[in-house]
């Protein structure tokens, strides 16, 4: 872990493989994701990508909640984010978080490559595999 950045339910970091990874957890039994969290959130990725697009790993593994429209819209639609982020992995370990991102992405967000998965494992490989290509197409 390098670079290791919290901020309320969420650890963000790099490491060796310039992947950034983002893990988010719920103190309580329901967490909201509210948009004023979510710009906190999108200013610490880019702090930590320096400009540099990346693969991201988002463990959701310790989650227990859902994201408010004006939050999914602005991490959707975040030029920022657009132009940093390579893909997406999501480690999931519920079918209500599973649920929930698979509805994310056909909303809000049906472009950016993403797997969803139950290991950091696979995730990592399939991060590695996307920004091997991301930067063979560029």
């Amino acid at each position: 872990m390098e670079n290791v950045k919290k901020v309320g339910h969420a650890k963000f970091w790099t490491d060796g493989n310039n992947i950034i990874n983002l893990q988010f957890n719920s103190i309580e039994d329901y967490y909201t994701l509210e948009l004023t969290t979510a710009k906190k959130y999108i200013n610490i990725i880019a702090n930590l990508c320096q400009g540099n697009p990346m693969p991201f790993i988002i463990d959701l593994r310790g989650f227990h909640g859902t994201f408010s429209t004006e939050a999914a819209n602005f991490i959707a639609k975040s030029s920022v984010l657009n132009n940093l982020r390579i893909s997406e992995a999501y480690i999931l370990n519920s079918i209500g978080v599973k649920l929930l991102i698979a509805s994310y992405k056909r909303i809000y967000d049906p472009l950016t490559p993403h797997i969803t998965c139950n290991d950091f494992e696979t995730a990592t490989q399939y991060c590695i595999e996307s920004r091997a290509l991301y930067f063979e197409s560029s």
